[in-house]
């Protein structure tokens, strides 16, 4: 490969320097940036349709072919030259020649550089080494790269700068590629999936007047000509339930959200989640149907149910474990008196000795979510389904049949991590409406994440919700667990970032 790159910045600098000096004969001789050459093959395709052809087969039958793409190395012999061509399917090699191409072009195509985006014509071959390749007959440079790439066995290694230069990571890592098409196919699926059992797609406001759905702190903005707040919604759920009062029994969004919370390895403010809802269904109906949407996502997405992430394996046609939650605190927390898991005193003294905060308004549910939390949920590596949530950390969920303090909710965790969270929903408006006011109050004492009281949801409940399970499953973890990401920034093609200041190429004086 030429016009490597060294690292240092008076290099880069004299290398900009360079590539914008050819850009301006490339302008002044009126041939800058030309749009009418026309791709008509892609290399992956080229690769894997003629597979099968030899020298002889290419000689009898002649295959001529255009094809575009970002020129990724260069090494010119004299009178002949090779080059190899990314595109969005991957690279292939072309074999230039001075007297195919005449010397004038030959000699210009010496002077372009690695990132040039490039097109060439003319016909397959096949090299000594028996690579397939383009024999070009013409060729022609569409766009000028003024930055160079980074230097070839180094890559794009600062992970902050594979963030913010999303564009150059693409170009440089075949595996970030891999990443973001698994992740195309993983939405594509669900699409599938959920489309084939009658659910209808829909959309739902992205700005709301109040914030619902989950217990989050929301963004805020100003909407200046009705002079009103409006809030970032933290999840569709409110809005999707309204349709299933107005009838529309099964409904699904694949929808942006923003939670303005902190950020780690599982969290970004801006996020994607899958929420389904389904009429004369319940969440035992739900997990049925969590575990077939995952394993056809995976066989389409991946080709295999069977998977590795973070060094363990899984295979997801095995069936989900379903735990209850104080199973799981009991089995994490051998010391805690099970008799007393539901005393609020009791817990709250367990907490603290184990150096956990128990704020004083916390009942026994909170605190036993509190343990859960700390002492279970990282250990759950097989996909299992947590259930028997507490009412007190369920606003938004059917209180149990005989147990009202327990809600007919599960969350699913794969990887130490959760994956989806769904319930039964709550029907019934009088419940919902003392539910809201609890949150209000809470909110009222400083709770930035508790809801608000929705009086138009309620209104709607008032009209009659049929029976109704509804889910949410995070799409960016989802991708994680298929892609073996370690972060959420890996799966995500613009994670937000810190704002940095970026200081353009200049002359030196």
């Amino acid at each position: 490969m030429t016009d490597e790159v060294s690292g240092d910045p008076e290099s880069e600098l004299g290398l900009f320097e360079q590539r914008r000096a050819k850009l301006k004969l490339w302008r002044e001789a009126g041939r800058a940036y030309p749009n009418d050459f026309r791709r008509d093959a892609l290399a992956a395709d080229l690769l894997s349709n003629y597979a099968d052809h030899d020298e002889a087969r290419l000689e009898a039958q002649p295959v001529t072919v255009s094809i575009a793409g970002r020129m990724m190395a260069k090494r010119v012999m004299g009178k002949a030259s090779f080059i190899h061509l990314q595109d969005m399917s991957g690279r292939i090699q072309c074999y230039l020649q001075r007297d195919a191409l005449g010397e004038a072009l030959y000699q210009d195509f010496k002077t372009w550089d690695i990132g040039d985006i490039v097109a060439a014509e003319g016909e397959l071959f096949r090299t000594r080494t028996g690579e397939l390749s383009v024999r070009a007959r013409r060729v022609v440079l569409l766009s000028k790269s003024l930055s160079p790439l980074p230097e070839k066995f180094h890559g794009l290694a600062d992970m902050e700068a594979r963030y913010r230069q999303r564009y150059l990571d693409l170009i440089m890592s075949s595996d970030s590629s891999r990443v973001f098409r698994v992740r195309a196919k993983v939405i594509q699926s669900i699409r599938d999936f959920l489309n084939s059992r009658g659910f209808l797609e829909v959309e739902t406001p992205m700005m709301q007047p109040l914030p619902g759905g989950a217990a989050a702190k929301p963004f805020t903005t100003h909407h200046n000509a009705l002079d009103m707040t409006l809030y970032l919604r933290v999840a569709p759920e409110l809005y999707l339930k309204r349709l299933i009062v107005g009838g529309f029994e099964q409904v699904y969004e694949i929808n942006r959200s923003f939670r303005n919370e902190g950020m780690s390895t599982r969290h970004n403010p801006e996020f994607t989640m899958l929420e389904f809802y389904q009429a004369y269904a319940d969440y035992h109906d739900l997990m049925d149907m969590t575990e077939l949407l995952l394993r056809e996502v995976a066989e389409k997405a991946l080709g295999t149910t069977r998977l590795s992430y973070q060094g363990r394996d899984y295979d997801l046609a095995h069936p989900f474990v379903r735990l209850s939650m104080l199973e799981g605190v009991y089995q994490e927390n051998p010391d805690l008196d099970r008799a007393r898991s539901r005393d609020r005193d009791y817990l709250a003294a367990y907490c603290k000795a184990r150096g956990f905060e128990a704020k004083a308004s916390w009942g026994w549910g909170k605190l036993i979510y509190e343990l859960f939390e700390k002492t279970v949920e990282t250990k759950l590596f097989d996909p299992t389904f947590i259930v028997d949530f507490p009412t007190e950390v369920s606003p938004l969920a059917r209180a149990r049949d005989g147990d009202l303090e327990l809600t007919d909710r599960f969350e699913l965790f794969i990887g130490g991590r959760e994956l989806a969270n769904g319930f039964s929903e709550l029907n019934d408006p009088e419940d919902q409406a003392a539910r809201f006011l609890q949150q209000a109050a809470e909110k009222a004492a400083g709770d930035d994440e508790a809801m608000y009281f929705d009086a138009d949801y309620i209104r709607a409940l008032e009209y009659a919700m049929p029976p109704t399970a509804g889910e949410g499953i995070g799409i960016d973890r989802l991708v994680m667990f298929l892609t073996d990401s370690a972060s959420i920034r890996d799966v995500l093609l613009f994670p937000t970032m810190k704002l940095a200041h970026i200081e353009p190429p200049q002359s030196k004086a």
